[in-house]
């Protein structure tokens, strides 16, 4: 199994709450000695599996869903590891939603309101790439892009204070809690890359056409401000981490190691839940039988019928 301890810390990747962290503390590479590519690779293919069957109870029980919400540096793989961990899931009860810079029409509305939108019905999985988090990363880096909301009060940048961000930590905290006690279970996952392994992977998009697409000039001018989004995701990981809505910071820079760790994190999570197949009562179990019997019915008059039919053509051919 994935989760097992001796190939995959979960407690170690998980952010307490109330604990203010350090990024520059937590390994953006795999650092263990009980794994390699190949058996991480054949460990995912066990795990994806397992979270299929998990997921059909899911739907099937139809009492809880579940948001997993990817936030990382660009570059970062935060696109091929809902890929690859995803892929076996029956895509009529998974959703993936990644948003954008919001549209005029969004930013017409409350931060929180497309992404109220996407969330998950009972029995679904959500997965968000990128999040209501962009609202505390990249306008804490870019403050002026608060002013496109036009909120009350709010009319230069020097009115966008610590206080400001501290409410909408509250606000995000409130939101995610009222998830919470609604059935919703909620992932959240740091991918954390390094400043070299970022430019490697840019420069292979750069040099190779088939991957071109990927890059974009934006990308390098947000990483021109490195050290400041390092910074806004310390504090917004350490305001935010919650026991009903916990963040995982998973090194990045080991691709394989990255969806091992995400995937055992999700099947961990979701086999402590009490997810079972709907049982019958007694009224529908009888309804079943009934409907077991007509169906074998069907076969009897079946054959009664062919029987029939072939002494008709008989006593014809007389």
């Amino acid at each position: 199994m994935v989760s097992e301890k001796e190939f995959i810390a979960i407690e170690k990747l998980m952010i307490k709450p109330g604990k203010e962290i350090s990024l520059r503390n937590y390994s953006t590479e795999y650092v263990g000695k009980t794994l390699n590519k190949e058996v991480a690779i054949d460990l995912l293919e066990q795990g994806r599996k397992h979270l299929v069957q998990v997921q059909e109870r899911l739907y099937a029980q139809n009492r809880y869903s579940v948001l997993i919400i990817f936030q990382a540096m660009d570059g970062a793989g935060k696109d091929s590891a809902i890929k690859h961990i995803m892929s076996g899931f029956n895509p009529l009860g998974v959703r993936v939603h990644s948003f954008k810079t919001p549209t005029a029409h969004e930013l017409d509305h409350g931060y929180l309101w497309r992404h109220y939108l996407a969330l998950p019905a009972r029995g679904e999985i959500a997965i968000h790439n990128r999040s209501h988090y962009e609202n505390v990363l990249v306008t804490r880096v870019h403050p002026e892009y608060i002013l496109n909301e036009h909120l009350p009060e709010i009319d230069a940048v020097e009115k966008i204070d610590k206080e400001f961000w501290e409410r909408r930590f509250k606000q995000i905290n409130q939101f995610e809690r009222t998830l919470s006690q609604d059935g919703t279970i909620i992932l959240k996952f740091f991918l954390h890359i390094s400043k070299k392994e970022q430019k490697k992977r840019f420069l292979e998009r750069i040099d190779d056409p088939t991957k071109n697409w990927k890059f974009g000039f934006g990308d390098l001018a947000e990483r021109a401000h490195w050290d400041d989004y390092q910074s806004v995701y310390e504090e917004m990981i350490s305001a935010t981490s919650k026991k009903n809505a916990p963040w995982f910071v998973i090194p990045a820079d080991d691709k394989w190691y990255t969806r091992l760790a995400i995937a055992a994190v999700i099947h961990q999570r979701l086999e402590e839940l009490d997810i079972t197949y709907p049982a019958m009562n007694s009224v529908q179990k009888v309804d079943l039988q009934k409907a077991r019997t007509q169906l074998i019915a069907e076969d009897q008059k079946g054959t009664v019928s062919d029987k029939k039919k072939k002494e008709k053509k008989v006593n014809a051919a007389k």
